[in-house]
Parts: structure tokens; sequence; C-alpha cells
């Protein structure tokens, strides 16, 4: 009789240890899946975060040249973090176009005489003498499939 008690306590040992290894293996297994879907989000805000440098122009119609050499600023800055020279679609390279030229890679010269241009066609009513509004532009932003971050940011002068 001593020896099925024995029997008995041993066998509830083995149990209670094989259900504690299953406890440890699900709550190990719940802790990685919540792990893995905490760095997806935190990689989805950091994509959201700098995509809405260049995404909050998108559309819209009343960007000055200054918001223009903002953006190729800010893309030319990304390029050479990023050591990049050219634009491919596997990496993160953007482009940043006015018209059909690319002016993320200018220098401070050429945006100069960007802005002086723009300045330059301002005009002042004869009568009045009030000046007429800097040119405006309207921008669209394509976001690259692969990456899923701005690829292309592209102003059109408005008439």
């Amino acid at each position: 009789m001593e020896n099925a008690s024995k029997a008995l306590i041993m066998a509830a040992s083995v149990l209670i240890g094989i259900m504690i290894l299953s406890l440890a293996v699900y709550l190990f297994a719940t802790f990685g899946a919540s792990s893995a879907q905490m760095h997806e989000q935190i990689q989805i805000d950091r994509t959201n975060q700098f995509n809405a440098q260049f995404t909050v122009y998108q559309n819209m119609t009343n960007i000055t040249i200054y918001d223009v050499v903002t953006v190729a600023n800010t893309a030319k800055n990304n390029n050479e973090y990023y050591g990049l020279t050219t634009s491919d679609e596997s990496n993160y390279y953007i482009t940043v176009q006015l018209g059909n030229t690319y002016i993320e890679g200018k220098n401070d010269n050429y945006f100069n005489s960007l802005i002086q241009s723009d300045i330059n066609t301002i005009q002042r009513d004869p009568t009045t003498g009030t000046a007429k509004e800097m040119p405006t532009y309207t921008c669209q932003v394509t976001i690259s499939d692969i990456t899923g971050l701005v690829k292309t940011v592209k102003f059109t002068k408005n008439n």
C-alpha cells in the first residue's frame, strides 16, 4: 500500500511538472507574439512619421517655393544620411521634381535662384500699390510599394 501511494505522488508530481512546462511554453509563445506585434507597430509608426514630412503637402494647391525648397532639402538630407546617390525602387532614395527637373540634389545657390525667380514675378498693382501673391504649386506624393516610404514628390506650378 505504501508503494502505491508513493507511485501516485510521483505520478502527480510528473503531471504537475508537465502542466508547469506547458504553461511556460504557452506564455513564451504569447509574449513572443505580442513582442512581434509591438515591433511591427513601432515600425509602422516610424514609417508614418517619416512619410508625414512629405505627405502633408499632398494635393495642396497653395504651396510656395519656400515649401518646395524645404521638401527638397529634407529629401537631400535623407539621401545623404543613407549615402544614396541614385533612385532605385529597392532603396530609400527620395526624388523631388519641380516640373520636369529633379531638384533633390541641388545646392543652396540653385534654391536661392528659384526663390528669387518667384519673388521677381511678384508685381504691384499700379492703382492700389498692393503686391500680387507669389506663384503657388501643387504637390503629388508617390509611396514605394516595396519600402512603404515616400519615393517621389512632384511639384507642379499653378497657372
